[in-house]
């Protein structure tokens, strides 16, 4: 008889017979800053999200949106998705974005806190003209990309204080270029770092300020003493598993469950994966995917998915 097996077997149908956690007790809020303490919590918080595709709507569209989202699917933590293209006023660059949310805020009525998402300086000007042309420039003209760069930092770093004055508890910070194909180390320390620190910096003191990094070869080393409070990564994407950035980092991790199959999961899935993650990065974890999940997740996926947390 297979021992390891049969041992499995009974670990998995153990999972899908009993609840992860007790009953429910502690508020949204309660429940994320216990985790952000490492203090005891009832389950796990849990968020997720997605591109809701709707940067040509004004920012009261881009609330409602998020609220629903929020109110159906009951996630403990907001993040606010950012569509919003670019503009040019360095003083409010995402003036739609401030609008929503300080719309959520209101409607919220202090009882999740919520994170605001901010592309990193180096994608804005990829998306502001093309990857191709940035990484043209960072060859042909490396200064004139650095000036470049510190516009757009400074004006993201003045969108990140609009959002705490909003009530925002902090900025997710999307970082996608600190990987091995994309930039060398050397390139993302000279035509990175600084900015992305210059945009945190804008944030600075908020309690949910997040660092996600975006990618399949991460520089992840890079940025376990970055003055952030919490670091999240695609286990799923990069193969890093949440116990090796524990082994390094002592803040809070966010994630561990599959974006990528996120769709396809059964719920046996689901438990084993946040069991897994539970072990590996409590008790400063927040539960979520390592990434958005797919636009066309079934809302039954999605239910499915706090039932296991919650039932």
């Amino acid at each position: 008889m297979n021992t390891s097996n049969f041992t499995r077997r009974h670990f998995l149908a153990g999972l899908a017979a009993a609840p992860l956690f007790g009953a429910s007790r502690l508020s949204k809020i309660e429940r994320v800053r216990r985790a952000l303490e490492g203090r005891e919590v009832d389950r796990p918080p849990y968020t997720y999200w997605y591109h809701f595709l709707d940067a040509d709507q004004p920012g009261e569209r881009h609330a409602a949106s998020t609220l629903e989202y929020h109110r159906k699917f009951d996630t403990d933590l907001v993040k606010v998705m950012s569509d919003y293209p670019f503009t040019q006023d360095p003083a409010n660059p995402f003036p739609q974005q401030i609008r929503a949310l300080e719309i959520i805020a209101r409607e919220l009525k202090g009882k999740a806190l919520f994170v605001e998402t901010i592309f990193q300086p180096f994608n804005q000007a990829e998306k502001t003209s093309s990857p191709e042309k940035v990484k043209e420039l960072l060859y042909s003209n490396p200064q004139a990309l650095l000036d470049r760069l510190e516009k757009v930092a400074k004006a993201e770093a003045n969108h990140a204080r609009l959002a705490l004055k909003a009530g925002a508890a902090g900025i997710f910070l999307a970082i996608s270029n600190a990987n091995d194909g994309y930039l060398t180390r050397e390139e993302y320390k000279k035509f990175s770092e600084p900015f992305d620190r210059m945009v945190l910096e804008g944030a600075q003191g908020a309690e949910l300020n997040t660092l996600h990094l975006h990618g399949a070869k991460l520089y992840l080393d890079l940025f376990y003493d970055w003055p952030a409070r919490v670091i999240q990564h695609s286990v799923a994407a990069t193969g890093i598993p949440l116990r090796a950035a524990r082994e390094h980092y002592s803040g809070v991790l966010m994630g561990g469950v599959d974006e990528i199959h996120f769709k396809e999961l059964t719920e046996e899935q689901m438990r084993e994966q946040i069991q897994r993650a539970r072990a590996e990065a409590a008790p400063k974890w927040i539960l979520a995917p390592g990434c958005s999940v797919p636009n066309d997740t079934p809302d039954s996926q999605l239910l499915k998915f706090n039932r296991v947390i919650v039932s």
